[in-house]
């Protein structure tokens, strides 16, 4: 029987060790004296949110998008795909169905702006902790932003021939406005929600001093009856508000690929950096008060009363003040996505830093620790790892199960996302082993 190379088994042992040692440190974090432990829970929710996104949904969405006549419908329940595939995609322009009903993907964003918040009384502690000035920490947050928003513009550029000057991407959105948000770190949670006031107020008088025209031809901006309100809702209809008036002078400065800007197909305004800065700002808040010394099961009690506020807050501007809107970011759904948000980091915090499993977050935390990384292979790595996946073994698969599991009216609107991401989370652990982590 060959042995394997004394180098290779030293380095494969190795690993092992490795990987042993950070799950027994985030089982028993107090033994390793020398290194705080850092909020799992954190960690665990960023890695579950860099997983749907990497993972593109692991493909729900666009199965459910076969016709009924698929060969695959023989094999599972169609109309339960269906359901399931409501939580996958964007509805088209109300965000709140029923009391409290939302679609599971449209939190994907607001939970991933919310962990910018949570994330910065942490690393604003540590860069503190290693002697950095406010103003040497204050430039690498200007220098942050703006590598964030030229990310996004490169991200949503990757399918055209010029660079498109878009600015709706998250990272763009985050970096637009994690400039603003930088300055409130640490201050009072009086001055910090006065502030958040200011914010959806402020915004929601912008929007609501703009009325489309009467004669306003919502059909050439890809509007539908659908996303048309009438009455006092109107200023919040599909680009024909205020946000997309702004972007139509904003981006035409730039050179377009299309030659000219004209809407955007979904909706999306730049000026939606505005309201997230609220977003981001209840996270920050958050980050803040787990970081207090205290109890944990209060702070895990004030995470769910808070999001309880945010709700009320939320449904009753939904009925009075504006509509809940995800995709042009009103005030109205500021409140609602916090709500949702907040009470997820309240589950992740109960099972990873109130219950001692915190072993059991180690495959989100990997992902987590490197979220940045994990998104970018997500969008730009996808096909070509899904090309691969064919070439090399979806033959081999396919024999085994003896099945064309592969096939697109087969599982392979499923299969392929998934086993890319399985590729993308084998990356994430090499990284994390070797102590590899991409920060901007």
């Amino acid at each position: 029987m060959n042995k394997l190379h004394p180098s290779a088994s030293g380095a494969s042992a190795s690993t092992a060790r490795t990987v042993a040692e950070k799950l027994v440190e985030m089982r028993a974090p107090g033994s390793f004296a020398a290194k705080p432990p850092r909020l799992v829970s954190l960690d665990a929710y960023r890695g579950f949110i860099m997983i749907m996104l990497a993972a593109s949904g692991f493909g729900i969405a666009r199965l459910a998008q076969l016709p009924e006549t698929a060969p695959v419908w023989k094999e599972v329940d169609y109309a339960a795909w269906q359901e399931l595939a409501f939580h996958f995609g964007h509805p088209p322009w109300r965000s709140r169905f029923g009391t409290m009903g939302v679609s599971f993907w449209d939190l994907i964003q607001p939970a991933f702006m919310f962990m910018v918040g949570v994330a910065l009384p942490y690393s604003y502690a540590r860069r503190v902790k290693l002697g950095h000035s406010k103003w040497r920490i204050y430039l690498h947050a200007a220098w942050r932003a703006m590598v964030l928003v030229l990310m996004g513009v490169f991200l949503q550029s990757l399918s055209t021939r010029t660079t498109n000057w878009s600015f709706v991407n998250v990272l763009s959105q985050i970096g637009l406005g994690y400039i603003f948000l930088y300055p409130l770190i640490n201050r009072r949670p009086a001055a910090q929600l006065a502030v958040l006031a200011l914010i959806l107020v402020g915004y929601w008088g912008y929007f609501a001093s703009y009325r489309p025209p009467q004669d306003y031809d919502y059909a050439a901006v890809g509007a539908t009856p659908e996303t048309v309100f009438e009455g006092r809702f109107s200023p919040w209809s599909k680009n024909a508000n205020a946000g997309h008036r702004f972007d139509v002078w904003l981006l035409n400065l730039f050179p377009q690929p299309q030659g000219k800007f004209d809407f955007n197909r979904g909706g999306y305004v730049t000026l939606n950096f505005i309201p997230s800065i609220g977003t981001m700002l209840l996270g920050l808040m958050a980050g803040q008060w787990l970081r207090r010394d205290g109890s944990a099961w209060r702070k895990l009690g004030v995470l769910v009363i808070a999001g309880a506020v945010c709700m009320g807050l939320a449904i009753a501007a939904d009925l009075y003040v504006c509509p809940i809107v995800k995709r042009i970011w009103t005030p109205s759904w500021v409140l609602f996505s916090g709500a949702y948000v907040l009470w997820m980091l309240a589950g992740f915090y109960f099972l990873f830093d109130v219950l001692p499993l915190r072993y059991l977050a180690f495959p989100l935390t990997i992902v987590g620790m490197n979220s940045i990384a994990m998104y970018l292979m997500g969008q730009m790595m996808r096909p070509w790892t899904v090309r691969q996946i064919h070439t090399h073994f979806a033959g081999l698969l396919e024999e085994m199960a003896g099945k064309p599991v592969f096939a697109d009216d087969w599982l392979g609107r499923v299969l392929d996302p998934t086993s890319a991401f399985i590729v993308f989370w084998l990356i994430a652990l090499w990284m994390y082993v070797n102590r590899f982590f991409v920060r901007v």
